[in-house]
């Protein structure tokens, strides 16, 4: 890692580590806990509303009361209506005035979350999985790119770590590697490769501090890579989710019809509002593990090296101290 490190002076945080904003297991004591370690906990606003039932100032103000450190926050921006765009505006304005300066966009133009987020004095981080992606965020003035590769949990990415790292340097910003981070000698190797810090979920969903149920704690325990597929059936884009007796009883691709109402243009909007409804319902019910029969767990092929349930004090320690033990 070089000596000067942009992510750190954006992000304000010790180290170069961000508990990635996850849908739906980003509850507030999750999120606080990492910031709280010196790393960087980033709020899910749908996550905070929806799953955990605060409102969003009420559950952003909870996070920050449960930690003097930094926080970040996370807008997905492809809303597909004025009223999803006006809502996601609404709390990026609220997050502004309550202090945070640091903004994850996830999919879509994030044109006007820069223009906010700059006259705040706050820095804005985007989801890329290639380079086309990134040249369209970069030219709207983002300050980093989280890069998103295959080994990903959620919406992953289809190109490894290496080689998307290699087609994102020459855009001059700071980097982070999201997917893939499980053990301490890929962080390592991430950070000497060029990337400025490391983004990771599936490990802290194995934490004490995340409210995931425990049987979706045990089958992040228990899967292998292998065990990690994609699908587009969850929320249109492929996401990578364990592939349990649920998953293996539905098509992981849309069909025929659904393919081709998603293109269409009187029926898209539709179609991309039902999916939304679908996954975050679906979603929801598993993070509770109400309904063992119909869990869909998201999850990135970092299950591989996880089998062990940590604080989140003990995975940072994991990564950032020379004698960290093994997990």
């Amino acid at each position: 890692m070089s000596t000067e490190n942009s992510f750190l002076k954006h992000s304000g945080v010790e180290h170069p580590i961000i508990c990635g904003p996850m849908y739906p297991c980003s509850n507030p004591q999750l999120v606080a806990a990492v910031s709280e370690c010196g790393a960087l906990g980033v709020i899910q606003p749908i996550s905070l509303t929806y799953v955990h039932g605060y409102s969003f100032i009420e559950g952003l103000r909870y996070t920050q009361s449960l930690t003097s450190k930094p926080l970040g926050m996370n807008l997905l921006i492809e809303g597909s209506s004025r009223q999803y765009r006006n809502k996601m505006q609404a709390w990026l304005n609220t997050a502004l005035e309550e202090g945070v300066r640091f903004f994850i966009t996830s999919m879509g133009k994030p044109d006007w979350v820069v223009k906010l987020a700059h006259e705040a004095g706050a820095f804005v981080y985007h989801d890329v999985t290639e380079s086309k992606w990134a040249n369209i965020a970069v030219d709207v003035g983002v300050d980093g790119l989280i890069a998103v590769n295959n080994k990903a949990g959620g919406h992953a990415g289809k190109i490894a770590k290496e080689q998307l790292f290699v087609a994102l340097i020459n855009f001059k910003l700071p980097v982070v590697c999201a997917g893939g981070i499980a053990d301490t000698a890929v962080y390592r190797d991430a950070l000497k490769q060029g990337y400025q810090a490391v983004q990771m979920g599936t490990r802290f969903i194995a934490s004490f501090e995340c409210s995931a149920s425990m049987d979706y704690k045990q089958a992040i325990l228990k899967a292998q890579a292998s065990d990690i597929v994609l699908s587009e059936r969850i929320t249109g884009v492929p996401v990578s989710v364990i592939n349990n007796g649920y998953i293996k009883s539905r098509d992981l691709f849309p069909n025929k019809l659904e393919k081709v109402l998603r293109k269409h243009p009187k029926f898209k909007h539709f179609m991309r509002t039902l999916l939304a409804l679908k996954s975050l319902r679906t979603l929801k019910r598993s993070l509770a593990g109400s309904d063992s029969s119909k869990d869909c767990w998201q999850a990135g092929k970092s299950v591989e090296a996880i089998d062990s349930i940590l604080s989140v004090q003990s995975i940072i320690d994991l990564y950032t101290k020379p004698d960290a033990v093994k997990n």
